[in-house]
């Protein structure tokens, strides 16, 4: 039986790039008191409106346990405010206060310069197919095909 390269497994690449990514990002969250995380959730938020805490997990993918405790966080450090829904009494609006605003922007400035650098390396035509097969990646997940008719097969 032949085993696969990790170098050459999407997978492995995913997950190592991904892991590198978020540490770069903690890094510099880190700086400002903050995480990944919560830069993530502020860059979710509508800046004007808020955002209904019932749409912050489904837009970022995030499980609401998860979510609940760092907005619990960005509320005791003052990035946000819930505030009751006019829409709909059983929910809250997530909105972000001054503090959190400034917090945003810095954040929004660390994913520009990111995507910045990344595209002096990278040029469009590659980074097309990268979204391409990402695009593809998850739409095989998503449609659950991966695995569909396999058997469970080893390789």
């Amino acid at each position: 039986m032949s085993f696969m390269d990790k170098n050459k497994s999407i997978d492995h690449q995913l997950r190592a790039t991904w892991q590198a990514v978020a540490k770069m990002y903690n890094e510099q969250a880190s700086q400002h008191g903050s995480t990944m995380a919560m830069a993530f959730v502020l860059l979710n938020i509508d800046y004007e409106n808020g955002t209904p805490s019932t749409a912050l997990g489904p837009l970022m993918g995030m499980e609401p346990t998860s979510l609940s405790r760092i907005l619990k966080s960005m509320e005791d450090k003052g990035m946000i405010v819930r505030e009751k829904n006019p829409d709909d009494g059983r929910s809250v609006i997530i909105k972000l206060t001054k503090h959190g605003k400034e917090k945003r922007e810095i954040s929004k400035g660390y994913v520009y310069q990111f995507n910045n650098k990344i595209r002096e390396f990278i040029s469009t035509e590659e980074l097309d197919n990268f979204f391409k097969v990402t695009t593809t990646i998850n739409k095989l997940i998503t449609d659950k095909l991966i695995y569909k008719n396999t058997d469970n097969q080893s390789v």
